[in-house]
């Protein structure tokens, strides 16, 4: 491996912006080339972000031919697992945008080529790196709560529909649930330490979506805009998720953990339209306990910082390249996400609870 860690970025939409903003403050890296399957797109990303010798592609082969150490699979979701498997395959390591596919067989076929390329496979939940978060996981894993046996998570924004391959079905899978709800259940289950899901029982619906009173592209909408779910995890602990991306009122509620000893409440941060769910900050952190009979709670000062929370999830991933470490938030863990989001779609479907099973890796 030479001097500079050699990075290609495989889809130039939005959020390939992040990336490369992130690579381009590290005096390490080299981003080399992009690829885009619209053409032209990947050259004007090359040209807007001032990536001097880059090389533009429209086939994902061509890029994955150079000498390259890893590459940010920014791509729409359904595109994740065919883009990801290709470039493992090619020798690459992986840092694949978040959801981490579209089905759970998809994040199962990642991880198995994962472990047979030896590649690294990490996917993109930033908020891990917020401090705020990383305190939440600290609280529960410390004992202090005793026995958590209840987690509520999710959160809802009042209109807060996004637009593009977001809403169509053949280029994302899912909707609210791919898109931020994989966020909300990170939150939950890494704090958790990440137990085995067992069975989901799920609604979901699209009544603001799809009516063009409340979004302008409604003849174009083919996901969902709401969900909600029970899903069982082994050690006896419930969740309850929930999440939207518009309704009539202000807030799904707070992030809680019922524990036998405390309970643990999040708010997020921000207000409006468009906040209230998990890719935004927390607001608040309070931790309630029964002293001598009498209900108590502690107030948690949030961590006040200037942590660029995507910045340090680029880097991690650089950085594990650069020094032989594991993936940073490794796919084998992320497919019980992802085994969650695939139960919430099958149920909803179905009209009934599912089992999830996640066959050997």
């Amino acid at each position: 491996m030479g001097d500079k860690i050699r990075i290609g970025i495989i889809g130039t939409g939005g959020i390939a912006g992040a990336h490369i903003r992130a690579y381009q403050k590290m005096s390490d890296v080299e981003v080399i080339a992009c690829s885009d399957i619209i053409p032209g797109k990947a050259a004007n990303f090359i040209h807007q972000f001032g990536i001097e010798g880059a090389r533009a592609f429209e086939v994902n082969a061509d890029l994955l031919s150079l000498d390259l150490d890893g590459v940010s699979v920014c791509t729409p979701n359904a595109a994740h697992r065919e883009v990801a498997v290709e470039a493992m395959q090619a020798g690459k390591h992986v840092l694949t945008e978040k959801p981490m596919s579209v089905t759970l067989d998809e994040a199962v076929d990642m991880v198995r080529v994962s472990k047979r390329t030896g590649k690294l496979l990490s996917v993109g939940f930033q908020p891990r790196y917020d401090p705020n978060m990383q305190l939440v996981k600290e609280i529960v894993q410390s004992g202090e709560l005793g026995n958590v046996y209840y987690v509520q998570t999710g959160g809802g924004r009042r209109r807060g529909i996004p637009g593009g391959t977001f809403i169509n079905k053949e280029s994302a899978g899912a909707g609210a649930l791919a898109d931020i709800g994989c966020y909300s259940l990170d939150l939950a289950l890494n704090s958790l330490g990440y137990p085995k899901p067992l069975t989901v029982s799920a609604y979901s619906s699209n009544f603001f979506g799809t009516n063009p009173k409340y979004y302008e592209f409604a003849d174009q909408f083919q996901v969902e805009d709401f969900g909600v779910a029970l899903i069982r995890l082994e050690g006896g602990i419930a969740l309850n998720f929930k999440l939207s991306w518009a309704m009539h009122m202000d807030s799904l509620g707070p992030t809680v953990f019922l524990g036998t000893d405390a309970g643990l409440r999040l708010t997020p941060a921000g207000s409006g339209p468009w906040s209230g769910v998990w890719d935004g900050g927390v607001g608040s952190i309070t931790v309630f306990h029964d002293l001598l009979g009498r209900q108590t709670q502690s107030p948690i000062d949030v961590v006040k910082h200037n942590v660029d929370i995507f910045y340090e999830k680029v880097r991690a991933f650089v950085l594990a390249i650069k020094d032989g470490l594991p993936a940073p938030i490794p796919g084998e863990q992320i497919v019980r996400n992802q085994a969650i989001i695939d139960g919430i779609i099958r149920s909803s479907e179905l009209g009934r609870e599912v089992e999830i099973s996640i066959p050997e890796l």
